[in-house]
């Protein structure tokens, strides 16, 4: 399924890009998140296993076990502090 890829904040700088359309066989975020994290050396450091990277669909937060949709929207973001 085709799904819409963002990434924000210091993810943004260490991929390059800010979006990405991609297909995808993953059914849910966390094989998502793998399957990227295999595709690439980039990705591999960027979303390694362990890093407090927080992730949207359709502009919800959610755990790694949601479900992806064909033509839905996943966001990447590390951990924001503020104040």
């Amino acid at each position: 399924m085709k799904v819409t890829l963002r990434f924000f904040s210091s993810l943004r700088e260490q991929l390059g890009f800010s979006q990405l359309e991609y297909d995808t066989q993953a059914a849910n975020l966390a094989l998502l998140r793998q399957e990227l994290m295999q595709s690439s050396p980039v990705f591999s450091q960027a979303l390694m296993s362990g890093k407090a990277i927080r992730m949207a669909i359709n502009q919800e937060v959610c755990d790694e076990s949601m479900l992806l949709s064909e033509g839905c929207e996943v966001a990447f973001f590390p951990p924001v502090t503020g104040g």
